[in-house]
């Protein structure tokens, strides 16, 4: 998980986005997102995610969770039907998670926090873009590449092109395939 305020015209009201990446390839998908996370929602994001057709954790043998009250026993218990075990982390060990971690403060530095950002359709859709840059054009040091290149760029030589996202506040540059 990870939170970030909206200011609504209610007041700020504090959302919580859970996430699941793959640790090799580095792949992200938002589970969901929620003011107020409750057991039943959760197990609903277990079901979601242990889909044997679509889920993300389908292939996959664990799941490494930090010690949050919401991933309960009944959370717990879908995975392993579903195949995956869970993992805790350690007591007070984020590096036990870096990548995860890692993931949390890209997305905000580079995104969330320069948004002032005033109801959920607004949240999903930065989120979208943000993964949408952060699969397909931004580089990753610990990968030495791009996770899925577009096939449109990768050119070694060429016209050099800009990509923009939410308003020029997330660029990429790629040579453009002949």
């Amino acid at each position: 998980f990870f939170s970030i305020e909206l200011l609504t015209t209610r007041g700020l009201i504090l959302y919580m986005v859970l996430f699941v990446m793959d640790s090799e390839t580095r792949n992200v998908q938002i589970a969901g997102i929620h003011t107020n996370p409750n057991g039943d929602w959760m197990k609903q994001v277990a079901r979601n995610l242990t889909d044997s057709e679509e889920g993300f954790l389908r292939g996959k043998r664990f799941l490494i969770l930090d010690r949050d009250p919401l991933f309960t026993k009944a959370f717990k218990a879908i995975l392993k039907d579903g195949g995956v075990t869970a993992v805790p982390t350690a007591v007070a060990a984020p590096k036990m998670n870096a990548h995860a971690e890692r993931f949390v403060r890209a997305v905000k530095y580079e995104g969330l926090n320069k948004l002032i950002l005033t109801n959920e359709a607004q949240l999903r859709y930065v989120l979208d873009e943000y993964l949408d840059y952060y699969h397909h054009e931004r580089i990753h040091k610990g990968l030495g590449r791009i996770i899925e290149p577009r096939a449109e760029f990768g050119a070694v030589s060429g016209e050099i092109v800009c990509v923009e996202r939410l308003g020029g506040l997330l660029k990429s540059y790629h040579r453009k395939a002949g």
